[in-house]
């Protein structure tokens, strides 16, 4: 029998040491087939609770053990502690993993450990507790705490819904199996979902919540510019409602996604170009009746999704995206026309992100008035757009507000 810590551990070494995003790692391992559903359960499992196991085995060491036996002590703990698997078949297997390593001389601690440690107690402090409780750093902890009071728990321990389907056609193929419905046309969420032939044939495709929230608060028009538009699904489900889509996006290898999903999605009429969105472009000026601004951001209302970004991302990063999103608004508000729409968004639940460049924005731009857009997914209204929370937005957190262009 295949070693179960094996897999996972050839992924998350890709995470923990190479800093790659765990998507990626997941997509260039080649796991055992079988018990790949397994081995991808323990990879987002072991970054989701990454606090917490730190937490553990901190409480329980004198000093950190080295990189790839902390690895591997994660993903054995998380096995014991959240997936009630054997101890012995754990503890057994985190052993002969270690020496399969070339780490010989450590197989005995990793015996020892995972077969005594203790779980510590909570530490009383509010941040520091709510931190391990939910397994957030300390310090999106404190700004979540002060931005939404006694909802903080509620929000950072929001678990993932599932998987989120649009169809294209064929949705009754598939309602059979357990889902949530949304409030969109064709799109479900399911506790799991298999790719079959009918992705590559563009029946459905794989679309977030949050994303179609946002095309859906999107009015119809002529011409529409997705200013930071890869994978490409804002883009193609955009161009239902628009004439013409133009989808901008920085790097070369993320504007061919755009032109992957677009022809798969076997539309024609999104143009993908390879751009800089905070650059000005002189002949888009005055050149579109919409423009979107989904503009890069912490993350941290898609942690749930994306556990990896608890390690990859910073209170220090947050200035700097401020400074880009803000950059980003600006140059794109020059592409509107006299009459049409700009909109922004974020998948960020931080105000600093949201509110904060709304005003920022509004005060140099005289040109534009606020118009706070609806959806029919849950959410709150804030001075400057809707905040959806993924307590209350089917596991989603993200800002989406609009502004018009004076005549």
């Amino acid at each position: 029998m295949t070693n179960p810590l094996t897999d996972p551990y050839l992924i998350l070494v890709k995470v923990y040491q190479g800093g790659k995003y765990l998507k990626q790692a997941i997509s260039e391992t080649c796991v055992e087939p079988l018990n790949k559903a397994r081995t991808v359960k323990i990879c987002y499992g072991v970054l989701e609770k990454d606090i917490y196991l730190t937490h553990i085995i901190g409480a329980n060491t004198k000093k950190p053990p080295k990189s790839t036996v902390k690895i591997i002590l994660k993903i054995a703990l998380y096995m014991l502690e959240f997936m009630d698997k054997h101890g012995y078949m754990v503890v057994d297997s985190a052993v002969e993993l270690v020496k399969k390593l070339g780490k010989d001389g450590a197989s005995g601690f990793v015996n020892a450990f995972l077969r005594s440690y203790k779980i510590p107690p909570l530490p009383e402090k509010t941040d520091e507790r709510l931190s391990l409780e939910c397994s957030a750093p300390t310090w999106l902890v404190k700004k979540v705490r002060r931005s939404y009071k006694g909802e903080a728990a509620d929000i950072l321990s929001a678990p993932s819904q599932g998987v989120c389907v649009r169809f294209e056609k064929g949705a009754e193929l598939y309602l059979g199996k357990p889902h949530t419905d949304t409030p969109f046309p064709d799109t479900y969420i399911f506790p799991n979902f298999v790719r079959d032939e009918g992705f590559l044939r563009g029946d459905y495709t794989f679309q977030s919540v949050g994303s179609v929230a946002i095309c859906s608060a999107i009015s119809p028009c002529e011409k529409l510019l997705d200013a930071c538009a890869a994978p490409g699904g804002k883009s193609v489900l955009l161009s239902k409602k628009c004439r013409s889509v133009t989808a901008c996006e920085l790097h070369a290898h993320r504007t061919e996604l755009i032109n992957s999903y677009t022809s798969r999605m076997r539309v024609s009429n999104v143009t993908a170009i390879q751009a800089d969105s905070a650059s000005f472009i002189p002949e888009y000026e005055n050149a579109f009746d919409a423009v979107l601004c989904d503009v890069p951001c912490s993350g941290t209302g898609v942690i749930n999704e994306n556990p990896d970004i608890k390690l990859f991302r910073s209170e220090s990063d947050i200035e700097s995206l401020n400074n880009t999103q803000l950059a980003i608004l600006e140059n794109c508000s020059r592409y509107v026309k006299a009459g049409g729409r700009l909109y922004y968004s974020t998948c960020s639940i931080l105000p600093e992100e949201n509110d904060s460049i709304v005003y920022s924005f509004l005060q140099g731009h005289k040109e534009f008035e606020l118009s706070i857009p609806t959806s029919p997914l849950g959410h709150r209204v804030t001075k400057f757009g809707l905040q959806f929370l993924p307590h209350i937005s089917l596991g989603a957190g993200f800002f989406l507000t609009s502004f018009v262009k004076k005549r």
